[in-house]
């Protein structure tokens, strides 16, 4: 019953504190305002938007302030209230910093600038990256097992883990894109995408951490450690999906399977005697220093890079030290099995 009171507790602290954060400056009188006359008149100061001219007569105004909007525009459906905030946003930010008053966030995001209708370009340009990383290793992962180790009479692999490490490369790269989709537009649908995705990834991850690190091989034990934890994951994206978006729940739950993916990871690196055990190390070590960048927020730098961005950025060496290690353990490993077979 403690325990469950604590668990109450801390989500409802955190469910507050973000709303307290969200808040900061769209509850500002002076942007509800902007807003407000913006969905009247079309206009933000001497800045027109077509969206709201043609969400009240379907019909452009004539003139050079009134251009039809973007194809990029349309595609992100970049409506009348959403243009209105952003340049309501834009003039508020502008008139704190001729104050020297810092950035605040408007409805829980900090003030991006847009590029060609980009919501967070560094951030998609960064998860991209990530994306092609993961292809980059899990590719080479597969043309390393298949076509350069040995293989088995039947064409199979020696290497035990070579259909988890698929499985995840899989999740990685849809994790990655719906990440770069998210950022490129956050609405209900690309948010549920990239959480889901994410959760999906961390979650799986935290199960081939077991599987590898107690070197699991037998399908009917493997089944019996997976299968509550895939009960889990699934019933907590269903929740999210379907039920309620729990911000601070949710990020309990990735905080509890990444701290002790990484316990399990460091533990096993440290009895281990993988030749490669070093590496591990080094995700492992940077993955939680990485993770500072996500507890210690600061606003984007002109606009662009803010913290968030930036551990994307620290995720593209550690994804690719990541592959090289999962690649000299399918190595270290066949070679273990080739001996035991000669």
């Amino acid at each position: 019953m403690v325990d469950r009171y604590c668990v109450t507790f801390f989500v409802g602290l955190a469910c507050i504190l973000r709303a307290f954060d969200a808040s900061a400056g769209d509850a500002e009188p002076a942007y509800v305002s902007c807003v407000q006359q913006c969905k009247q008149t079309g206009c933000v100061k001497e800045v027109c938007l077509p969206q709201c001219n043609l969400s009240a007569s379907n019909n452009p105004l004539d003139g050079e302030l009134h251009k039809p909007e973007p194809v990029y525009f349309r595609w992100k459906q970049w409506d009348c209230q959403s243009e209105c905030r952003y340049h309501c946003m834009l003039n508020r930010e502008k008139l704190r910093a001729e104050y020297d008053l810092p950035p605040v966030k408007y409805h829980g995001k900090w003030p991006f600038t847009r590029v060609y209708g980009i919501q967070e370009p560094a951030s998609v340009i960064l998860s991209v990256l990530n994306l092609a990383m993961h292809f980059q290793g899990w590719l080479s992962f597969v043309i390393l097992v298949y076509h350069k180790l040995p293989l088995r009479p039947l064409k199979n692999p020696y290497y035990d883990y070579t259909t988890l490490w698929n499985i995840y490369g899989l999740l990685a790269l849809n994790s990655w894109f719906w990440s770069a989709v998210f950022h490129s537009r956050d609405v209900d649908l690309t948010e549920k995408l990239d959480y889901s995705s994410a959760i999906a990834l961390l979650g799986y991850s935290l199960i081939l951490a077991i599987l590898r690190s107690f070197n699991v091989r037998v399908e009917a034990v493997r089944v019996m450690v997976a299968a509550p934890l895939l009960a889990f994951v699934t019933t907590h994206i269903l929740y999210l999906n379907n039920y309620e978006m729990n911000y601070g729940w949710n990020m309990k739950v990735c905080v509890v399977m990444g701290v002790a993916q990484l316990l399990i990871w460091s533990v096993w690196a440290g009895i281990t005697h993988h030749p490669s055990r070093w590496k591990l190390w080094f995700v492992v070590v940077g993955g939680g220093l990485a993770m500072l960048l996500e507890i210690y927020d600061f606003p984007p730098y002109e606009g662009y890079l803010d913290a968030h961005a930036l551990w994307h950025a620290t995720t593209i060496p550690l994804t690719y030290i990541w592959w090289s290690f999962i690649k000299d353990d399918a190595e270290f490993r066949t070679s273990k099995l080739l001996d035991k077979v000669k």
